[in-house]
């Protein structure tokens, strides 16, 4: 793959939402000045390791990267552009909470062509139960302040909620589906573990909709997302026209390469033939601490094996309508994918195979993470 994709971390929010997972921590009104410089330095340290080569994406994710003002964002942009060069058409996403939309503007003028909407719900009830501090009527009022840029915009939303019905889902969606948005990714509620909400879910204080409730709630997203014109090319993931597909997701599903920089960040890069997977220092003052001292934020570097890289590939190409490389993940694992596992997913309509790609079906689609580890085996 030769594509490339930057991924910068902002590790703050203004509150942790409590399904929340990722390396965050809450913004607390620190100056931000130390966090930017040490990216900055990451970005070049990596370079300088990898060699430079035009970025196809650079994706600014969280935590929430929309607290950063214009000129912050501008200044990480230049850095990345410096360190590694961005091709023509590079596609510089910013993930987003709807209450910075004062500053959409602004970041839009700094260099932002993609906004990543996190409304999450158009729900009053299901905003706060999800920790959010925003309203349905002020996610709205984002959308429109992110289309009012000129740039692309993208959606999140959430679903199979605690009391979701097929009925709310269907209003919820359909509304949504009429925005000024050309993608849109909807994503079933996952109670991950360590987190506010799996702790409710221990005590008896939260109950997620069941396995029948969760798979109906999918069947229907993927009807009504297809009646609109919303091509679901990825198990999560829909666009309006091919060319609205995220690149930078595309990037890590097609098994490509990207830097990771910021706290807690991770990347894969190939170099010198090998497959290699790097991790930041999570916490903001090691990670400073550690590009300070070492010149690069890295906790720990390491080759993929054959087979971890063939599992990766596996994995993340399996969630595509593309499918995944079974050629490909063959020559990495040094033999091909178990003929008989194959044969039987087959045989019970979870995938098709045509010899050069594994395609889930729309019932694979609902157990990929199963499918997958037959394949793996």
């Amino acid at each position: 793959m030769n594509q490339l994709g930057i991924y910068v971390h902002w590790p703050y929010c203004a509150a942790i939402c409590p399904y929340c997972d990722f390396n965050v921590y809450r913004a607390r009104g620190a100056d931000n000045a130390p966090l930017l410089d040490a990216i900055v330095a990451d970005l070049h340290a990596h370079a300088q390791r990898f060699g430079r080569r035009d970025a196809d994406s650079l994706f600014f994710g969280g935590g929430t990267p929309s607290l950063l003002r214009g000129e912050e964002i501008a200044r990480l942009i230049e850095a990345a552009a410096q360190a590694f060069g961005l091709s023509q058409e590079c596609e510089i996403t910013l993930e987003a909470n709807p209450e910075d939309a004062h500053l959409f503007a602004e970041q839009a003028a700094a260099g932002v062509n993609r906004f990543s909407i996190g409304a999450q719900a158009f729900d009053d009830a299901a905003l706060k139960a999800l920790g959010r501090r925003h309203d349905a009527a002020a996610g709205l009022r984002a959308i429109e302040a992110a289309a009012a840029t000129g740039k692309r915009v993208s959606l999140d939303l959430i679903y199979a909620r605690e009391g979701q019905s097929l009925e709310a889902w269907r209003a919820e969606l359909g509304a949504a589906l009429a925005l000024p948005v050309e993608h849109l990714s909807l994503y079933q509620l996952t109670i991950e573990p360590e987190t506010a909400f799996a702790r409710r879910v221990a005590r008896g204080q939260l109950t997620p909709p069941d396995n029948e409730l969760a798979a109906s709630l999918y069947e229907l997203t993927q009807e009504l997302c297809a009646a609109a014109g919303f091509d679901a090319y990825e198990i999560s993931n829909h666009a309006r026209t091919p060319a609205a597909r995220s690149r930078h997701n595309l990037i890590y599903w097609r098994g490509g390469d990207w830097v990771g920089v910021g706290p807690g960040a991770h990347g894969r890069v190939t170099h010198r033939g090998a497959r290699i997977a790097l991790e930041a220092q999570r916490r903001p003052r090691d990670y400073i601490d550690a590009v300070r001292e070492n010149g690069i934020g890295w906790i720990s570097e390491a080759t993929l094996t054959g087979e971890e890289a063939a599992d990766e590939t596996l994995l993340m190409g399996l969630r595509t309508i593309e499918g995944a490389d079974a050629l490909r993940v063959a020559a990495l694992r040094s033999r091909p994918i178990k003929p008989e596992a194959l044969a039987w997913l087959v045989e019970e309509g979870f995938v098709t195979h045509d010899g050069g790609r594994i395609r889930l079906t729309t019932r694979g689609r609902i157990v990929a993470n199963t499918v997958a580890a037959e394949l793996a085996v």
